[in-house]
C-alpha cells in the first residue's frame, strides 16, 4: 500500500502546475501517490496533467464534470485517496526534494498524527 497520497486541486494553474509537479516527482522519498483533481480549468492545466502522468504512473488524475472549487476538489482527492497519510498542496506550490522524506520520518520517530510543516513555496505570490 502506498504510504503517502498527494492531493492537488487544479484550476487554471498551467503558469504553476509543471512545477509543482516537478517537486512532486522528484522527492527523495519514493512511495507516494499524485492524485490531481481537474477542476474544469479553461485554460492548458488539463493537458499539462496528462503529459505527466504518461511518464509517472504515480499521477492520476481526477476530472470533474463541472466546477466545484478547491475545498469539494480536496474531498474528491480523500475519497480516492490509497496511503496511510494525505498531504495537500495547491498547484501553485512547490516542495523542497527531502519534503516528504523529512514529514514521513517525523510521523514515524514522533508517532505523529499530524505534522505541520510552513516551508512550502508559493509561487504565485
Amino acid at each position: 500500500m502506498t504510504k503517502i497520497s498527494i492531493i492537488v486541486p487544479i484550476y487554471n494553474a498551467e503558469k504553476y502546475l509543471s512545477k509543482c509537479l516537478d517537486s512532486l516527482i522528484n522527492q527523495s522519498y519514493k512511495d507516494f501517490e499524485i492524485i490531481c483533481i481537474e477542476d474544469k480549468s479553461k485554460d492548458n492545466s488539463l493537458n499539462i496533467l496528462k503529459e505527466y502522468s504518461t511518464t509517472d504512473s504515480r499521477i492520476k488524475i481526477i476530472e470533474n464534470k463541472k466546477n466545484i472549487g478547491a475545498a469539494l476538489s480536496r474531498n474528491k482527492g480523500i475519497d480516492a485517496a490509497e496511503g496511510d497519510y494525505i498531504y495537500f498542496i495547491d498547484a501553485d506550490d512547490y516542495i523542497d526534494e527531502k519534503y516528504l522524506e523529512n514529514m514521513y520520518n517525523t510521523i514515524e520517530n514522533e508517532s505523529a498524527e499530524i505534522v505541520l510543516n510552513l516551508s512550502v513555496i508559493n509561487e504565485s505570490n
